[in-house]
């Protein structure tokens, strides 16, 4: 009886140390299970985030070899030239419709160049622009833009921009960039910018006639984005003195030369602002030609302007909706010697100054929808007696130009634009315009400044 109940006693002490044992195998092939789970799912994140580390690393890299020149202290432009050393190519199509009230446009007191008059009535393309911009190597950027248009029933091909800058990694001290070669210059606001990304089928009145629409003489220009809390850039150039309003500049002297500052910031995380103050000074030979070929001044001028751009997302995103004023002013100064071919007398001394200044207000009230007007005028000079009559007597009348558009655009790459002018130019000139204007980007393009 005994060695029955001890034989029965082994043989549940096997029975409950062999399940002890297969449990106790079931627990480490489980745990075992979960650690290599865990290895496996650390590893996936490890490797997740050394490719985000990766990314950015190389997003850093190229954001630092393709900085713009200026710093700029806001922005919501989009910037899709940055193909490394890949050349990228872009076109825009930018064509109009334009009807008008008056037979002439000519402007009161004010000597106007080819490109400062009024556009064409009827279909026109206004400006085809062809683009290539790329990094050169690590310490320079490059672009040429060709601009096709008609003037006077024929085809012109106009180079716009020709031009090299610098990269940070050039080797200058932070902060400072060069640029030479042919480019919108900076002076004022719109001077640095395409037409094409203007708000407004066609510029104010003081780029027109001050102007010829843009500086873009040849030339270099330094600036200097000095390390401040506050944005404040500082520079100026140098420039061959062979576009309006200079004239053909044909010997070795510097033409003309410039200088500008500007400061700015934001004022909270959806408001910022620039202030601007430019001058830019040169001597004009006799070659400068308005109004039929039939004015020419020869002396020096000098232009004095100022700029004031102001921002704001009212819902905190720009992209839905954003305001937008601007503001430009114009001083000119001219002593010299003024001809006019219509005149009764021959040339005459000039000493006087003349100015203008546009404002404008845009309102982007939808993603894809905007609305804008904008004012400006011009204050002619006092002509000596031997101008009245010519083309640079304004009567007592000063030029005002009243403007209202509204655009819609597909996307960032595609623009339809409804303008209304009213243009008083002259004494009993009253012309009413309108315009219809579309612009096309095809491939890449440069981002476009604040």
């Amino acid at each position: 009886m005994l060695k029955a109940k001890l034989a029965a006693s082994a043989a549940l002490i096997t029975i409950f140390s062999s399940t002890s044992v297969l449990a106790a195998d079931e627990d480490i092939k489980a745990l075992r299970a979960e650690v290599q789970n865990m290895k496996q799912a650390y590893e996936k994140r490890i490797a997740e985030l050394e490719s985000k580390i990766n990314k950015i690393e190389k997003e850093k890299s190229l954001a630092k070899s393709v900085a713009p020149i200026l710093a700029t202290p806001a922005t919501a432009r989009r910037d899709v030239k940055n193909n490394s050393f890949n050349p990228s190519i872009g076109v825009i199509l930018n064509a109009q419709y334009n009807a008008f009230s008056s037979d002439t446009g000519d402007i009161a007191g004010f000597a106007v160049g080819h490109e400062g008059e009024r556009p064409r009535e009827n279909f026109s393309v206004d400006h085809t622009e062809l683009n290539f911009s790329a990094n050169i190597d690590d310490k320079f950027f490059g672009s040429t833009t060709a601009a096709i248009a008609q003037h006077e029933g024929e085809t012109e091909v106009e180079l716009e921009e020709a031009f090299i800058m610098t990269l940070p990694g050039a080797g200058l001290p932070d902060g400072i960039s060069i640029k030479a070669g042919r480019a919108f210059w900076t002076l004022g606001y719109l001077n640095e910018h395409h037409s094409h990304t203007d708000d407004f089928a066609d510029r104010p009145l003081p780029y027109r006639v001050f102007l010829n629409e843009a500086f873009n003489d040849d030339g270099a220009e330094i600036s200097y984005v000095l390390p401040t809390d506050l944005y404040l850039a500082i520079g100026g150039g140098l420039f061959s003195g062979n576009d309006f309003p200079f004239g053909e500049n044909s010997g070795s002297d510097i033409g003309a030369w410039s200088a500008f500052a500007r400061v700015g910031g934001d004022i909270s995380h959806d408001q910022s602002w620039r202030l601007g103050g430019y001058m830019l000074s040169g001597e004009a030979n006799g070659s400068r030609f308005s109004n039929e070929d039939t004015v020419s001044f020869t002396g020096d001028t000098n232009i004095y302007a100022a700029d004031l751009r102001y921002t704001l997302a009212p819902t905190g995103n720009a992209r839905n909706q954003e305001i937008l004023l601007q503001a430009e002013y114009f001083w000119r100064d001219e002593k010299g010697i003024y001809e006019d071919t219509n005149a009764a007398t021959g040339p005459v001394n000039f000493d006087n100054s003349s100015s203008g200044w546009y404002t404008q207000a845009i309102y982007k009230f939808d993603q894809q929808w905007r609305v804008g007007a904008r004012y400006s005028q011009l204050d002619a000079s006092n002509v000596p007696a031997g101008l009245v009559g010519s083309a640079l007597d304004s009567g007592g009348h000063n030029p005002k130009a009243y403007s209202a558009m509204l655009d819609w655009a597909n996307s960032e790459f595609s623009r339809v634009r409804l303008q209304y002018n009213r243009e008083e130019l002259s004494h009993g000139q009253n012309d009413n315009q309108i315009m219809l204007q579309y612009i096309m980007s095809l491939g890449a393009h440069g981002a476009h400044k604040y």
